[in-house]
């Protein structure tokens, strides 16, 4: 036997599968041994063009830069797809639920037609089986919540298609611009501005709002206008948000003579509305002048305001706040600016602050960042415009009319005549990582600033033209600038505004150009510098240029783009002809000659070029590569590259030094190119390439350069991560753009022109000859392409350049099909790839295993070159498969033997999911075989003999990712017959059978080897093996097993049984059975574990199954995270937790709900699709006991199962409570300043974008959400609660499946007995829950079946089964829905008769009629307890609905025709009526339900009524004990507890005499004098040993210790330990007898507990009066109510009680405490007298009642006190102050059975006043001894009682109550006595009141000094007025005499 810690050696796949061909007719198990071969296809997915026009250059004839650009960003997109690829995602919980039961569904109640016929047990098994078969839920695990995404390490997200980057965009609208005066044109340019970066981040916006009027000015300059010139909206991108974001507004107009102040000035003082004589006239004039203007300088423009917004402030001031405006003191001002408040939907208008009026000589960029961060700072106020109202929003997601920075038409564009809206290009802050996918060839040109101050002459008014040159001669300037607004779309030149009067003028202008695709040398950019003359002059042209002044900027310079900043020296002269051959660095050094220059040729003119373009790199290690490449494909040799001459002998060395040098690159520019990038890698590595007849080898360095690369890209953006690693970027170019290069002419997908051949010539390098298969890892080193010692002859480069994957031509798609010689050409990269990772280096070989998958993935697809339809051992040749194998190795150990290293952890787990994802790609196209053995390889690195979590969590991942394969029951040979060979070789297997694996019964093998991991078993199922085996190691219970590990282990078998459910090719029953016997072994499985399975049955928070605990007084499980699962989800190690003392564990570690619920739901599909026949086979194998645990885990199914009621929750709310203009402010704010939103986690690519990115761990849990929301809409929840209901009626019927086939199968057995006792038990739990109606019908009759076959199991052997049926049964008949009802009345009558006739078949004739009675007597109790038991507990019991089952009962009775003449009808009938007087005590009942007090009256009544009944008493009893504790009744409940166990001991003691069990009711009297009632009555009336009398549990040894340990339990909760005590002298006894001896050491430890100082309850007396009390009317109770309850809290609470039950107006309250006069009451209404009692002891009591606990215990005493005088009013003088002492007596003590017990006896004592004084002086002096001897003592309490008792303000206080009694000698010598006591009180008095003083003196500070004198002063006088009235003395003669007098009376 192999041990599961090692893994068998698998099949031979391909060999088992060739023998045993499937059955050749089609049929539903024929797929499952097929793999079909076109399982994997390509996809030619059309790229998604965002414009109706693609963006291509407008040249026919492209360089091999732009080719290669168009290549990547026009082909389509090629796409692998699995075809029968399953989802759960598709498919989501509840979708096939498409039966929904009905369960409200309700009918009459009805007799079931068969019910008393006779039927034979076969017959109704039968059919009872085909009703349960009806209307089944085929999926199972459908209703199930779908398994938890954080666990399904297997789902691979689609990388997105790739597309351009775009931040948040928000579009202004330009919508108006008007001065107060109108005179001439003025154009506007919108740009953004970030403050903090000092950075531009988007290009120029030009918009024109001029009227028709003021451009009709300018016709003759403009007489085109292109309609993308025409916009006034514009959408801007913002990648980084940020408060220091401006839009900045700059306003120009035509140039004028004048400087910009005097140009500014008409429209700061003029208004058009001013029509006074003058203003027309200066009006007039300016207009003229500007007509002027226009008409001569139109061409010209120079800068007239400026203005910006501080986007922060827009969000702010979203929803009409106004906001006053701050300027600075500067001219260049703003204002934060009021909201309209018509607001559009979507949009704020803005009334756009202040323009402010430009100054010449302060225009450059570092001048504005420096008015944009004064603008945030308060500051005067100075005269400004308000002419500008734009529109800022958010943009919508597909705007319409939209153009591209190139002026493309965006999608959608419904018409081309529209005014456009045009998106403006974004300059992000920071590196954007995102690759281009669009053609885009920008260049923007900035000058800065000019300096001509020292040149001579008129040069004042410098404008500078640029211009884009293709050659010298000035036609050659190309039309490629981008026009500005209101004008043609492109111009040949471009002028920059004048400054008026500046020979040193700065510059902001930004010149968009397009260039062209293929730049030359002769490219370059001209600049010309004119001086402008702005006054008509004679002889003098508007254009002058400045000295001829030129200069130039080549834009190429040895294959790279010249961006940047240049300092370009002016000459004066013409240039020389051939001028632009002249480098910058030489025009720099050399002084041509005839050349004069500006201030001597320094650098006087400052411009800065920089390109938008995803042809050209700008990065100087990438244009290297690539330019050398290129030289490579042109075969271009010699080239000049900067200072080297790149010739055929230098350029592999070259090439390789700059493949080394791409480390260097900007990984920005890196990812920008990356797909260019890796296709050239790879096109190095696919096609060497041969120069000069030699082979340049270059595919180790091309493999290195790619690792390093991937490697960075990863490790430097985190944030685009996937849950394995994978990077999306990397992810996205594999799966869409990643195909074999290929080096054919494109001939059908050539962009923009005609075709051309490459003349680069590539080998083939041909590894098929001199290589052995069984070359060794070290060995295949040598053979390396990369190695220059290869001694290999290469085939004729011509014949091995081949087509491969990568040239897409549409029909030809099919590349699976073409020639042998296609298939050789293009086999190699991924032979190479694998054989360059096996001999690469420590870094390399590093960085490739960081980014294992990048190349697992490529390999893959590079597989589909190999031909699918040949078989698959002949697909790869033998070095192939020796790599993958050493590979796999290698990393395989890498995968053990890093992981505990701290830093390796990550990398170690994308290393395993990576290599897992490679091995299941692996089982589509090689031999599966020897794939299992790859796995087989790995599991033997990954020590699987070491019991490692870690391991255990990677293996885990790794053989869930494999089992994920599409195939993977079809790999698991489903079909086999459990007899492999001893040796998987190919000729023992194709030697044992040729036949069909269909037609093979199972034979030669017990069928219980198909329940176990056994050697056959792992071996044919090889991956269904595995996993069990890892499930199986996991859950042992002396296991390494953890919360995390638990839950993944469990989870991957839910997550592929959910798949084989929702796989539409697994529909067929007889499908799904082969399938489930992959998982047979599954059950005993969790039979094994089910002691750590969550205990469903326990409502308490005990979590361990089966472990037994001692009552324990401490805190329980209060629901917090224990310390080990904490750990496990925080991924750290495990801690050894601490056994808790009280408990005893049976298992040292244990399943959560949520794991147990789902192992046990995994359990239910294999028992729900297993074969029946199989598992009957199976079960008559098990022994009773392994029989007995499979019935507890049906048991525990049950209880997991149970329908759960829903909760009322927050159903989500579907309307909209915000207004339109808060969620566009919430766009905006997340657009402008970055706070999260959905759409910024798209955007938002770079990790350096957010410092919060965090990274999917596996090893941290994330709670799942879906199923715990609390917004959930009606429609949610009404949906849930249908997909529970039918997921628990499944469950149940397949636990009922289940029952009915271990009856079927230990039905002949002779150990039946001991196994139907426990399927009657599961049957009985599953009627107790809350079941459909459909599942109870079905439930009943298996149960009568269950009677009829085996009725002696009820009625001679087991009573409490008999009982719980009962109860049961009468539960179900008091069902609301009818088919239940009839159903479960059927049962009960059913098992009456059936016991009925039982007794009848034993006996013989002679006593035949008595014994019958007697054996019916045993069903009788039992239905009256259970009716008894479920109408004092059931909450919804419902007595209609049980008369009419009632009624079902006695029709049965009536209608059985084979009883009628037998006794049996009578005995119904008795029962029923029995039945029935119960049902009218529980009307009562359920009418008092709300009040407690009457509602316990009753069912004390009941109780007392079953005097007679023990069984019966004792179950009213515990219904009490219920009661109580519900309503925190301790006290009472410990009572009822006591009562119960009395009972009990009497009745056990009339069984039998033990000397250590109590004799009866009279061992209980120390605890409660009450106890005597339960006192059996005369053992002639009810003797314990009738059969079916004291027959319950509670009835025993063990269940009289339990009822005391729940008493002792209760009077612990009710603080009253003494008592405690009393019961533990009862308990000890019994625990010595048994030798007990931990139960004994846990009692002696519960009594050490400290008596801390307690409450006890409160009593109060309380009369009712009035006939609406019915019974209650003149009685009185006395009240039990909690600890510290005022009077008034009573009062109000039967106030209200009673208002509610008769009216507000009827119920009052009598304030008083007098006796109550009932004809003075009204007679309609109801009276209350509630009065505080307080317990009343003798003195002779209170000598034994010493404690607190013994004053307030075993009460039937009270008292209360009621003043009055003789005159009738309550409060008179002290010498007319009566009282009244009431004394009441309970006809019970407290505490009771109840809180309130009637009162029986009333007593009254009159008080004289002498007495009323002697009593509160008694007081006044119990008061000053308790506080003076106070511990610790109370400073503030002292002086208190002190004041009250010598204080001088005291109103009869003790000196006038002396003065009054003591001042004389009473007259009546009735009082001596009386005045002699007083005396004696007051001399008490005056020395408590000495002690007090002293001690206050003791206690006080110095600040109290005065006051304590005060206190001394007073007691001075006290005492000196008590003295003589407290020493005056009653004569002696008069004591005597009337001493002599009293003897006399008595004598007489």
């Amino acid at each position: 036997m192999v041990p599961l810690t090692e893994v068998v050696e698998p099949v031979d796949y391909e060999e088992y599968v060739s023998s045993h061909a499937p059955s050749p007719e089609p049929g539903p198990l024929r797929q499952l041994l097929e793999f079909p071969n076109d399982d994997l296809e390509l996809i030619l997915q059309e790229r998604e063009c965002t414009t109706l026009d693609p963006a291509l250059p407008e040249e026919d004839t492209m360089d091999p830069r732009v080719r290669d650009a168009l290549g990547v960003y026009t082909d389509d997109w090629l796409i692998i797809q699995r075809k029968r690829s399953v989802s759960l995602d598709d498919t989501p919980r509840g979708s096939w639920a498409s039966s929904i039961f009905d369960l409200k569904n309700s009918s009459p109640d009805a007799l079931l037609s068969s019910l008393l016929e006779r039927t034979a047990a076969e017959d109704m098994d039968r059919r009872n089986t085909e009703n349960r078969q009806q209307g089944r839920h085929p999926d199972l695990l459908g209703l199930y919540p779908a398994p938890d995404e954080d666990e399904a390490v297997e789902r691979c997200s689609i990388p997105e298609v790739p597309r351009e980057h775009t931040g948040q965009r928000i579009m202004v609208k330009c919508l108006s611009l008007k001065f107060e005066i109108e005179i001439e044109p003025i154009f506007g340019t919108l740009a953004l501005y970030d403050v903090k970066e000092k950075k531009k981040i988007s290009e120029n916006f030009h918009f024109d709002l001029n009227s028709e009027q003021m451009k009709s000015l300018l016709r003759s300059h403009t007489p085109v206008m292109a309609i993308s010139t025409l916009a006034r909206s514009a959408i801007f991108s913002i990648t980084y948000p940020s408060p220091d974001i401006f839009l900045v507004i700059k306003l120009e107009k035509v140039l004028q003579q004048g400087d910009i102040g005097e140009c500014c000035e008409p429209y700061m003082v003029m208004k058009e509305s001013d029509s006074t004589k003058v203003n027309v006239s200066k009006l007039e004039k300016l207009k003229a002048q500007a007509e002027q203007s226009c008409s001569r300088l139109g061409h010209f423009r120079m800068p007239f305001a400026w203005t910006a917004i501080h986007l922060l402030n827009i969000v702010s001031s979203v929803g009409g706040l106004e906001r006053s405006d701050s300027d600075s003191d500067t001219g260049y001002t703003y204002s934060t600016f009021s909201t309209s408040h018509a607001l559009w939907l979507w949009h704020i208008k803005w009334e756009k602050p202040s323009c402010s009026c430009t100054e010449g000589d302060r225009l450059s960029d570092e001048d504005l960042y420096k008015f944009l961060a004064d603008m945030r700072r308060p500051s005067s106020v100075l005269r400004r415009l308000r002419p500008l109202k734009i529109d800022i929003s958010p943009a919508p997601e597909a705007p319409h009319y939209c153009l591209s920075p190139e002026l493309l038409h965006v999608k959608p564009y419904p018409d081309l005549r529209v005014r456009p809206t045009k998106e403006v290009l974004e300059f992000p802050t920071r590196h954007v990582y995102t690759p281009h996918t669009t053609y885009r060839n920008l260049l923007y040109v900035y000058p800065q600033s000019l300096n001509f101050s020292s040149r001579q002459g008129s040069v004042r008014n410098i404008a500078v033209k640029v211009q884009f040159m293709a050659g010298e001669d000035p036609s050659q300037a190309m039309p490629v600038i981008f026009g500005k607004s209101s004008c043609a779309e492109f111009y040949k030149e471009a002028y920059t505004p004048v400054i008026y009067h500046d020979k040193s003028p700065e510059f902001y202008e930004e010149v968009k150009m397009k260039i062209p695709a293929n730049l030359t040398d002769n490219h370059h950019l001209l600049f010309t510098f004119y001086h402008i003359s702005c006054q008509p002059k004679q002889n003098t042209p508007l254009e002058t240029p400045v000295g001829y002044t030129v200069s130039w900027i080549p834009l190429m310079q040895h294959g790279r783009l010249r961006t940047g900043p240049f300092s370009l020296p002016v000459s004066v002269e013409k240039p020389p002809p051939s001028y632009s051959v002249l480098t910058p660095d030489v025009r720099l050094l050399v002084q041509l000659p005839g050349m004069k220059w500006v201030d001597n040729h320094k650098g006087v003119f400052n411009v800065e070029v920089t390109a938008a373009s995803s042809v050209h790199t700008q990065d100087p290690h990438l244009d290297k590569f690539f330019t050398l490449v290129y030289v490579l494909e042109e075969y271009s040799f010699p080239f000049r590259l900067k200072d080297v001459i790149i010739t055929e002998a230098n350029v592999e060395a070259e090439l390789k030094a700059s493949m080394a040098a791409l480390k260097g690159a900007l990984l920005d520019t890196c990812v920008r190119f990356l797909h260019q990038l890796l296709n050239k890698l790879i096109l190095l590595i696919v096609h060497p390439p041969v120069i000069a007849g030699q082979i340049v080898n270059l595919g180790r360095a091309a493999f290195e350069a790619m690792a390093l690369l991937v490697n960075q890209i990863h490790k430097n953006l985190e944030g685009n991560q996937d849950q394995h690693g994978r990077n999306s970027l990397l992810a996205s170019y594999i799966h869409y753009c990643f195909r074999l290069p290929t080096t054919e002419p494109a001939s059908t997908h050539t962009v923009g022109g005609p075709s051309y051949e490459l003349p680069i010539q590539y080998a083939t390098l041909s590894r098929a000859t001199g290589r052995p298969s069984s070359l060794h890892l070290s060995r295949s080193k040598s053979i390396s392409n990369s190695n220059p010692d290869l001694a290999s002859t290469p085939a004729s480069p011509d014949e091995e350049v081949q087509r491969i994957i990568g040239s897409k031509v549409g029909p030809s798609l099919h590349l699976l099909s073409r020639s042998s010689l296609i298939v050789d050409s293009s086999k190699l990269l991924h032979e190479e790839l694998a054989l360059q990772w096996v001999v690469s280096t420590s870094t390399v070989r590093e960085a490739a295993l960081q980014q294992a998958w990048f190349f697992f993935h490529m390999a893959h697809h590079l597989f589909l070159t190999s031909r699918l339809d040949i078989p698959r051992r002949q697909r790869f040749p033998d070095r192939f498969v020796d790599d993958i194998a050493a590979l796999v190795c290698a990393i395989s150990a890498d995968i053990a033997s890093r992981y505990h290293k701290v830093k390796d952890v990550e990398l170690v787990e994308r290393l395993n999911s990576s290599l897992a994802f490679f091995l299941n790609d692996l089982l589509s196209l090689m031999d599966r075989g020897f794939v299992f053995n790859l796995i087989r390889s790995y599991y033997k690195q990954v020590c699987v003999n070491t019991m490692i979590q870690t391991h255990f969590s990677l293996r885990m991942d790794f053989i869930r990712i494999v089992c994920s394969h599409e195939h993977y029951v079809t790999l698991n040979l489903p079909c086999s017959t459990l007899s492999p060979p001893a040796s998987p070789s190919p000729s023992t297997s194709s030697t044992t059978s040729q036949s069909s694996a269909f037609s093979c019964p199972m034979q030669d093998q017990g069928v219980v080897s198909m329940f176990e991991l056994s050697v056959p078993f792992r071996q044919q199922h090889f991956l269904s093996g595995l996993l069990l085996s890892e499930l199986a190691l996991i859950l042992e219970p002396d296991g390494e097993g953890v919360f995390f590990l638990h839950k993944k282990a469990i989870s991957a078998v839910h997550s592929l049984l959910c798949s084989h459910d929702a796989d539409l090719r697994y529909t067929d029953p007889q499908v799904r059975t082969h399938i489930a016997q992959l998982y047979l072994p599954l059950i005993p499985i969790v039979m094994e574990t089910l002691p750590q399975l969550h205990d469903f049955t326990d409502t308490s928070p005990q979590r361990v199954r089966h472990t037994s605990a001692l009552v324990d007084d401490g805190d329980p499980d209060n629901g917090t995270i224990n310390p080990s699962v904490a750990m496990a989800i925080a991924g750290s190690p495990m801690p050894h937790s601490k056994v808790n003392p009280f408990t005893l564990p049976s298992v040292c570690s244990t399943l959560s709900a949520e794991c147990s619920r789902t192992l046990l739901v995994s359990v239910l599909w294999v028992l729900k699709n297993a074969d029946a026949a199989l598992l009957e086979r199976w079960l008559s194998e098990l022994s009773v006991l392994h029989i007995n645990r499979l019935l507890d885990l049906l048991h525990l199914a049950i209880s997991c199962f149970e329908y759960k009621v829903p909760h009322p929750c927050t159903v989500r709310s579907t309307v909209l409570t915000f207004k339109k203009s808060q969620d566009m402010k919430a766009r905006l704010e997340e657009a402008i300043l970055g706070t999260i939103g959905a759409r910024q986690e798209m955007v938002q690519r770079s990790p350096y974008g957010s410092q919060e990115n965090v990274r999917w761990r596996k090893n941290v849990t994330h709670w799942r959400q879906n199923t715990d929301r609390v917004d959930k809409t009606k429609a949610e929840v009404e949906q849930e609660s249908v997909v529970d209901g039918n997921l628990a009626t499944e469950a149940s019927l397949i636990v009922l499946d289940t029952l009915e086939i271990i009856v079927k199968t230990v039905v002949l057995s002779e150990l039946k007995e001991s196994v139907l006792g426990g399927v009657l038990r599961v049957l009985l739990h599953s009627m107790a829950g809350n079941q459909s109606a459909l599942f109870l019908q079905h439930c009943f009759s298996t149960q009568r079946a269950l009677v009829f076959k085996f009725p002696e199991m009820l009625f001679e052997e087991d009573t409490e089964l008999c009982a719980d049926l009962c109860l049961r049964l009468l539960r179900h008949c008091s069902s609301s829905v009818g088919s239940v009802r009839s159903h479960a009345s059927a049962s009960l009558y059913l098992l009456m008769r059936q016991n009925y006739e039982i007794g009848f078949c034993c006996l013989d004739c002679k006593t035949v009629f008595d014994l019958i009675l007697q054996n019916f007597a045993r069903v009788k109790m039992q239905v009256t307890m259970s009716l008894s038991s479920l109408v004092g507990t059931s909450q919804n019991f419902n007595e209609e609905h049980l008369r009419r089952s009632l009624k079902t009962i006695l029709t049965y009775a009536e209608e059985d025709l084979e009883l009628r003449d037998s006794p049996f009808p009578e005995q119904v009938q008795d029962l029923v009526f029995n039945l029935h007087m119960i049902l009218t005590d529980t009307v009562k009942m359920k009418e008092h339900q709300q009040d407690p007090e009457m509602l316990l009256d009753l069912m004390y009544r009941i109780a007392k009524g079953y005097q007679n009944s023990p069984d019966l008493r004792l179950t009213w009893l515990q219904n009490m004990a219920g009661k109580h504790s519900e309503r925190g009744n301790h006290a009472e409940a410990a009572h009822c507890l006591v009562h119960s166990a009395a009972l009990v001991a009497e009745y056990l003691n009339m069984l039998e005499d033990c000397r250590y069990l109590p004799i009866g009711c009279v061992s209980f009297q120390s605890i409660s004098s009450n106890v005597l009632e339960e006192s059996a009555v005369s053992d002639d009336i009810l003797s314990p040993e009738e059969e079916g009398i004291c027959a319950g549990k509670y009835f025993s040894e063990a269940g009289l210790v339990g009822l005391l340990e729940q008493a002792a339990a209760s009077f612990n909760m009710a603080a009253m330990y003494e008592a405690i005590n009393e019961v533990y002298k009862i308990l000890c006894p019994i625990h010595e007898a048994n030798r007990d001896f931990k139960k004994l050491a846990s009692v002696h430890g519960k009594l050490q507990d400290a008596f801390n100082k307690r409450m006890f309850g409160t009593y109060f007396r309380v009369g009712f009066y009035g006939c609406r009390f019915g019974d209650l009317d003149e009685q009185e109770f006395v009240y039990k109510e909690p600890s510290i309850t005022k009077l008034a809290e009573i009062s109000h609470r039967l106030e209200e009680f009673y208002s509610e039950r008769f009216g507000d107006d009827v119920v009052e309250i009598i304030k008083d405490s007098n006796p109550v006069d009932k004809n003075k009451l009204d007679p309609n209404k109801a009276y209350l007298q509630i009065t505080y009692v307080e317990p009343f002891f003798d003195t002779y009591e209170l000598k034994e009642r010493i404690t607190y606990f013994d004053k307030n215990y075993n009460l039937r005493t009270f008292m209360y006190c009621t003043p009055f005088t003789l005159d009738g009013r309550a409060h008179g003088d002290l010498h007319e102050q009566y009282k009244r002492k009431t004394i009441l007596t309970t006809s019970h003590a407290f505490p009771y059975i109840k809180t309130r017990i009637n009162v029986i006896q009333k007593e009254e004592i009159i008080l004289v006043p002498i007495e009323v004084a002697i009593e509160d002086m008694q007081k006044k002096t119990q008061e000053l001894a308790f506080a003076t001897h106070q511990d610790p003592a109370d400073s503030k309490m002292l002086q208190m009682v002190l004041q009250g008792c010598v204080g001088t303000t005291v109103n009869q206080g003790p000196l006038e109550v002396a003065q009054v009694f003591l001042s004389e000698i009473p007259e009546d010598p009735k009082l001596f006595r009386h005045h002699n006591k007083l005396r004696l009180c007051f001399k008490d008095f005056t020395k408590r009141c000495e002690d007090a003083l002293r001690k206050n003196k003791a206690l006080i500070g110095p600040d109290q000094k005065e006051y304590h004198r005060e206190l001394e002063r007073n007691y001075s006088k006290l005492k000196e007025a008590l003295s003589p009235l407290i020493n005056r003395k009653i004569p002696q003669l008069k004591i005597i005499r009337h001493c002599i007098s009293v003897v006399n009376n008595k004598i007489r």
